[in-house]
């Protein structure tokens, strides 16, 4: 039998932390958290968290779109174009016209500045942004809880963000034609 792999140094400081599963244990293939300290360990993990929260809407809005539902109206009054005429996925992009790319970059610019952060100090973990105002029953949970819904959140953003990946993958490879889901 192989013996178990014991990791020093470093990597052992962090075995312990929110995210490390069963059956994979600590897993850092491209070896990011070597010679880190805590303070770089949170920030990986802070973003992690974000693009985790960002590919979760990216899969739900590309699953929305994919069925039909849109919004009613105008995307674009100048360039006569409906929300129900615009493709889903990444065919979107190039029907968008450069002022609304624009828009979208510049709320990203605003949500990231002003809202994805931690304004007042006092977020109990990387990725809190509560600032003492949405709560949603969370102090209510016993520390076990908020452990545990804190994992779920962290391996359903893994799970959302190689899902978007492959379902871009699919529309490239696809050249656009077609669907990217199996029971389309």
């Amino acid at each position: 039998p192989k013996a178990p792999v014991t990791r020093t140094g470093a990597l052992a400081a962090f075995e312990s932390e929110l995210g490390v599963q069963k059956p994979l244990g600590f897993w850092d293939p491209l070896g990011m958290v070597e010679n880190v300290d805590q303070d770089r360990f949170d920030r990986l993990r802070y973003v992690e968290l974000k693009h985790g929260r960002i590919a979760q809407l990216a899969m739900l809005g590309h699953i929305v779109t994919s069925n039909g539902v849109r919004l009613p109206g105008y995307l674009s009054t100048s360039s006569d174009l409906l929300f129900s005429d615009v493709k889903p996925g990444l065919a979107a992009f190039s029907q968008i016209p450069p002022a609304g790319s624009f828009q979208i970059l510049l709320f990203i610019g605003w949500l990231e500045a002003v809202v994805m952060k931690d304004v007042e100090g006092t977020g109990e973990f990387p990725g809190d942004f509560r600032n003492g105002f949405i709560d949603f029953g969370w102090d209510t949970f016993t520390e076990e809880k908020k452990l545990q819904k804190r994992a779920i959140e962290l391996n359903n953003g893994r799970a959302a963000q190689m899902g978007i990946l492959g379902l871009m993958m699919h529309e490239v490879v696809l050249k656009g034609e077609g669907s990217p889901y199996i029971f389309a």
